[in-house]
C-alpha cells in the first residue's frame, strides 16, 4: 500500500485540510499506516498535481485560509484499481521477539523491564481502542444503525482490539517465562 491510498481512504471518509488529515493519522489510521506530517503534505501536493484530489480555499476567522482536500474522480479510479490488486500476506518483523530469543545469551532482567514497558504501551493502546469503540460504535451516543463506512471502520477497529488482546496475552506469557527462568522453577 502506498501512502496515497491511505490518504484517499481518509479523505473519502471525510474531506479535510492537511493538518486535519495529519491529526487523523495520529489518532487512527496511523495505527495501521504511519506517516509523518511532512510526508502527508508532500504526498497531498503530488496527488493534487496528479488530479487525484482537489483543494478549495476555506476562510477562517482570525487565522489564515486553509486548503480543504477532497477526492476527485481520478483518485476514486486509482483507489478502485488498488482495491482490486492482490496483496501478499504480511510477514512479521518483530524486533522484540528476536530480543526474547537472544535473552538465552544475555541479561534477562533488562529484557523483562523492556517487555513490561511494551505491556504497558499495549495496555494503553487497547484502552484507547476500547474507548473509541464505546464512543463511536457501541455506546449510547453511537449511531444506529451503522452505515457501510462505519461498519467497515468498526471491523478494522475490532481487528485492532483482537490484536492488542493477543499481544497482551503473549507478553503475559513472556513475563511468566522470563520470571520462571530467573527463579529456576
Amino acid at each position: 500500500m502506498a501512502l496515497e491510498h491511505a490518504i484517499l481512504v481518509s479523505l473519502l471518509e471525510q474531506p479535510g485540510s492537511g493538518y486535519e488529515l495529519a491529526r487523523r493519522f495520529d489518532r487512527s489510521i496511523g495505527y495501521f499506516w504511519t506517516a509523518t506530517h511532512q510526508q502527508i503534505y508532500r504526498v497531498l501536493k503530488r496527488m493534487e498535481g496528479d488530479g487525484w484530489i482537489s483543494a478549495r480555499e476555506v476562510a477562517q476567522d482570525r487565522r489564515p485560509d486553509k486548503k480543504e482536500y477532497s477526492v476527485a474522480a481520478p483518485g476514486r479510479t486509482a483507489l478502485d484499481a488498488w482495491l482490486h490488486e492482490p496483496i501478499e500476506p504480511e510477514s512479521v518483523r518483530h524486533e522484540l521477539a528476536v530480543k526474547i530469543r537472544g535473552a538465552a545469551f544475555g541479561d534477562r532482567a533488562g529484557l523483562l523491564r523492556e517487555v513490561e514497558r511494551h505491556h504497558r504501551a499495549h495496555t494503553e493502546r487497547l484502552a484507547h481502542y476500547l474507548a473509541g469503540e464505546r464512543r463511536d460504535f457501541t455506546g449510547p451516543d453511537a449511531p444506529a444503525p451503522l452505515d457501510a463506512g462505519q461498519e467497515l471502520q468498526h471491523v478494522v477497529l475490532r481487528g485492532g482490539i483482537a490484536y492488542e488482546r493477543m499481544t497482551l496475552d503473549w507478553l503475559d506469557d513472556v513475563v511468566t517465562t522470563l520470571r520462571r527462568l530467573d527463579t529456576g522453577t
